[in-house]
């Protein structure tokens, strides 16, 4: 069975959906990212990197968003996820690329200041310009990057649980949603999706 291995209000979401979506027999395992468990032993056995996601397969481990939603899509091609033309995959895989190579650096500034910084002054300025670099950023998938309704066009595919999942951090970065209608309209009609609903409240339980 596969496992997923996830923490709360990180990118794993976009993975966990994913699996849900493609109709997958998996295993969610949450993770105390405040409580350090990304850095037990254990866990860096599975990922030496000490982050999340990690999607454990039974013919290895898979980390880094893109990857493991690419694999999701390309092993439950039912599900029709991703593009199966070679362009229009790579398109799909730029959005992506751009979303966890771009944004979610924009975004980590904001609470993970150390990794780049030790002085307070240079962290402080770090956070204070997060508002501005996501504004950009979703402005400019906006304006050019989603097609619409989907984030590639009529069909939803893996790009799609994770403009959501990167979508939602914009009110804790102090981004208003409301400046990028196509975006908050998605992020709405996401979280309607059986498989998202259902992800959602595994996640984050009343």
């Amino acid at each position: 069975m596969l496992k997923l291995f996830y923490a709360p209000g990180s990118c794993a979401l976009a993975s966990h959906i994913a699996l849900e979506e493609a109709g997958a027999t998996y295993e969610a395992v949450r993770m105390d990212l405040a409580a350090g468990d990304q850095r037990a032993a254990d866990y860096l056995r599975i990922n030496p990197k000490g982050r999340v996601p990690a999607l454990v397969t039974e013919r290895g481990i898979l980390t880094e968003t893109p990857a493991i939603l690419a694999w999701v899509a390309q092993s439950f091609p039912d599900a029709r996820l991703a593009p199966t033309d070679p362009f229009e995959f790579a398109r799909a895989q730029a959005f992506n690329s751009y979303l966890c190579s771009t944004v979610h650096v924009a975004h980590a500034h904001g609470g993970r200041g150390t990794r780049w910084a030790d002085d307070p002054v240079a962290i402080a300025d770090m956070k204070r310009k997060v508002p501005e670099t996501m504004a950009a950023c979703f402005d400019l998938i906006e304006r050019e990057m989603f097609e619409g309704p989907w984030v590639l066009g009529e069909s939803y595919s893996i790009c799609d649980p994770y403009l959501f999942t990167v979508s939602r951090w914009l009110d804790r970065d102090g981004v208003d949603i409301a400046r990028f209608p196509n975006v908050a309209d998605h992020r709405n009609r996401m979280a309607e999706r059986p498989a998202v609903a259902k992800v959602l409240a595994v996640q984050h339980p009343a």
